[in-house]
């Protein structure tokens, strides 16, 4: 299982990485194992300014339906496009071309609240 150092999770199996006042976000290499082979992703919340643990999207897989939580408050950029024609790059790639929104953070100091790779090792028992 692929738990890159560098980034932040949420106990609900996203993954953030920071980028000076902006956040990237995704769902985790064991997220989307356990989700299985993922058909589409659904997500409408680009430009509005969401709390922490609101929901901002939903992921499809072949048996269920996951809500996508926001890590930290802030306001959605940018919706990766290309997961409309291919989601399953969500399975092969979860942290890179599978990633979900680009935000623009609210409050960074949210991002402390975060678990560190080794935290998040310990929630999955990895």
């Amino acid at each position: 299982m692929n738990i890159p150092q560098e980034l932040r999770y949420t106990k609900d199996h996203e993954w953030v990485r920071i980028e000076g006042d902006e956040a990237v976000v995704g769902i985790t290499d064991f997220a989307q194992s356990e989700l299985g082979d993922i058909v589409f992703i659904d997500i409408n919340t680009e430009g509005q300014e969401l709390e922490r643990e609101a929901v901002f999207g939903t992921v499809e897989a072949v048996k269920t339906v996951s809500d996508l939580f926001m890590p930290l408050g802030g306001t959605i950029l940018e919706v990766n496009s290309a997961l409309g024609d291919d989601p399953a790059a969500v399975n092969s790639d979860p942290y890179g071309k599978g990633w979900m929104v680009r935000m623009k953070l609210k409050d960074k100091g949210e991002v402390e609240d975060l678990l560190d790779a080794n935290g998040y090792k310990d929630l999955v028992g990895a």
